[in-house]
């Protein structure tokens, strides 16, 4: 039996609020084996997009190699009455629009993307929490377990609490959207300079900040009761809830691109404080209560690494499992879980070994060509030994860009499109978070490390986990804090990654390799993308990535790629072709010069101001003709269209790749 689980938003309307209907993702689900999964973001180069998920379906059924009618069912991941209510809404108040409602919008849809003629029946819908659950729970291979799922909000809770047995789940208890965790976090980190999908910078800026400073303020958003039960302090309307605590003392929210004060360190360490211990609290009440040893822990709030790592030294379960899309992308997997049952097929929870679960980069042939393309811009060479070369460069002190194999499913990247360095010297995080991610200084990396030498280096706790997936910050073993000064973070702890040779083999030989040349089998792992982009996908993205950034050295599944000329050098032959939601514009006012503008027409998409020159060249682009075809560029003009490529606002490819 096929069936494919979705999550993401109907494209009614071009700018949908970015925060709602996010994480848009599809999921195969072959009889019970999760055999593709894909978030939406990877093709249309959109972070956390909330846009119906055309590419990633087109992703799974090419990855199955099967054809929509083959498919036996498709589910949605929040229920039928949730989704045409949501509709209902959209409806009161853009009366331009004609009435639909949820199955026939996505059956349109199908029909319109795929010319995929599903019955009614069978487009189905999934409660939000028990897709959740059913991702996790599914993939965890226990047979009986507490499962917990704290996110934003579902249809009308924020977090359920289930018992797992025999491979069915019984709602235990839920907590409402006034009680919403996720949504306390969210809201907080506006004091910081942050917003929706960017908690994980906060729960990173926490450990350099002394909980203490605030605790008593933050204690007055929470009151703790009997039997896990909880209230957060009531927001007035309209008025974020944690702002009048700290209104009361003056304390001056961070502004975007400042640097963190020591007042905003002791906030985000207050907050995290606060958040676990009102998620330990729930967890630690339903171990009790239930008799639980293992935990299946997910939904948004379960991408909170350090809270993991204090439910595993809580010592109050054996097992615990986060599955690595935690968030709402694996709600999608939940959904097809739930359609396969609902259509007699029942489901055997079994361990998710691995992520790679997307597309891969194509055949040895097609990436051979794709590579050719860019030959005119990076010069490619293809050694015996990619491993074996590759340690030799990442021991000499090389950033290497790395992709090989299929894409992984969920937010982090685990060694198939990667960004890799030397974990030893402290200076690599600081050199990588200025020349890759362009993002702050305080934000710490992972380390990879090979499985047989993981607790050596890493306290794991006596719980067991799988760390496969970076769901876990643990503790640095004291011995090799300083010999790991790029990936331990100012606590002492790491947010580790453990790679088996059975479920990544190249990337746990390349680690393996490293550590014989250097004693240390350990690397810095982080996404590959910078810091206005999703992680890439393709052959196009990684180079285009590798060019955009300092990266020194890009590998491409067996060829190595260096630059062939300077950057500025290399605009002349290519071609500029605009992105989907590109916007060029000139905004005039009266008595003023009308100033260019250029943006990405999609709720929170970027926007910059266009010089007079690269405006006229901009609206020139064909898609078909090389930059240099109009006007001769200026060392300006260059230096202005890198930033703006830089920025994604469009793409540049060869000719022969265009």
């Amino acid at each position: 039996m096929l069936t494919l689980g979705i999550s993401g938003h109907f494209d009614l309307v071009p700018a949908l609020y970015h925060n709602y209907a996010h994480d848009a993702a599809a999921c195969l689900v072959a009889d019970g084996e999760l055999v593709a999964a894909a978030e939406e973001e990877r093709f249309n180069r959109i972070k956390k997009t909330n846009r119906f998920p055309a590419g990633a379906i087109r992703a799974c059924l090419d990855v199955a190699g099967v054809r929509p009618h083959e498919v036996d069912a498709i589910s949605y991941y929040f229920d039928h009455r949730f989704a045409d209510l949501a509709l209902a809404n959209h409806h009161a108040v853009t009366p331009t629009q004609p009435i639909r409602y949820a199955r026939e919008v996505i059956r349109g849809l199908l029909c319109d993307r795929f010319a995929w003629d599903l019955p009614e029946d069978r487009v189905l819908f999934t409660p939000h929490h028990l897709a959740h659950a059913w991702s996790s729970y599914g993939r965890s291979g226990m047979s009986d377990a507490l499962v917990v799922v704290m996110d934003g909000r579902g249809e009308l809770a924020s977090g359920t609490v289930y018992r797992a047995e025999g491979g069915e789940l019984t709602e235990l208890r839920t907590y409402s959207i006034p009680q919403s965790l996720g949504i306390l976090y969210q809201d907080a980190i506006g004091q910081v300079g942050y917003g929706f999908g960017d908690e994980y910078k906060v729960m990173g800026l926490a450990p350099y900040g002394d909980p203490a400073t605030y605790r008593s303020l933050f204690r007055r958003l929470y009151t703790l009761h009997d039997d896990g039960d909880y209230t957060l302090t009531p927001s007035i309307p309209d008025i974020n809830p944690t702002l009048w605590p700290f209104e009361d003392i003056g304390f001056r929210p961070r502004r975007a691109g400042e640097e963190p004060t020591g007042q905003h360190k002791d906030f985000a360490a207050g907050l995290q404080e606060a958040l676990e211990t009102l998620a330990m609290h729930v967890i630690t009440h339903w171990a009790r209560r239930t008799g639980a040893t293992r935990l299946c822990f997910t939904g948004g709030v379960a991408h909170n690494s350090s809270l993991n790592g204090r439910i595993l030294r809580s010592g109050l379960f054996e097992e615990v499992f986060v599955h690595p899309s935690s968030h709402d992308a694996g709600a999608a997997e939940g959904a097809a879980i739930v359609a396969a049952r609902s259509l007699g097929r029942p489901h055997t929870p079994t361990r998710l070994r691995g992520a790679s679960l997307g597309p891969s980069l194509g055949t040895a042939d097609e990436v051979e060509r794709r590579l050719a393309a860019w030959s005119g811009v990076v010069a490619v060479e293809r050694p015996a030994d990619i491993v074996a070369t590759t340690a030799q460069l990442l021991a000499g002190g090389a950033v290497v860009g790395w992709a090989a194999g299929r894409s992984e499913f969920g937010p982090r990247a685990l060694g198939n499109r990667s960004i890799i360095a030397d974990p030893r010297p402290a200076a690599n995080r600081d050199r990588i978070n200025a020349m890759v991610k362009k993002r702050e200084g305080f934000r710490p990396f992972a380390p990879a490390v090979t499985a047989e030498a993981a607790n050596t280096y890493f306290d794991l706790t006596d719980t067991a986990a799988d760390h496969g997936f970076m769901s876990f910050v643990v503790r640095v073993r004291e011995p090799h804090r300083a010999g790991l000064g790029a990936v331990t973070h100012v606590d002492g702890t790491a947010r580790v990654q453990v790679v088996h040779e059975d479920t990544n083999p190249r990337f746990h030989a390349l680690i393996t390799r490293f550590g014989a040349l250097t004693g240390t089998p350990v690397l810095l792992n982080t996404s590959f993308n910078n810091n206005a982009e999703p992680i890439v996908q393709t052959v196009d993205d990684a180079v285009t990535t590798f060019l955009t950034t300092e990266i020194d050295v890009l590998v491409v599944e067996n060829s190595l790629i260096r630059r062939r000329t300077p950057l500025p050098e290399a605009l002349d032959d290519l071609i500029l072709e605009f992105r989907p939601d590109t916007r060029l514009v000139k905004d005039w006012r009266p008595g003023t010069e009308p100033e260019g503008e250029i943006y990405l027409a999609y709720s929170a998409g970027p926007r910059a101001k266009v010089s007079a020159e690269v405006f006229e060249l901009l609206s020139k682009a064909d898609g078909t003709s090389p930059l240099n075809t109009w006007t001769p560029l200026t060392p300006a003009m260059r230096a202005e269209l890198i930033t703006l490529w830089q920025r994604r606002f469009f793409t540049l490819t060869p000719k022969d790749a265009a």
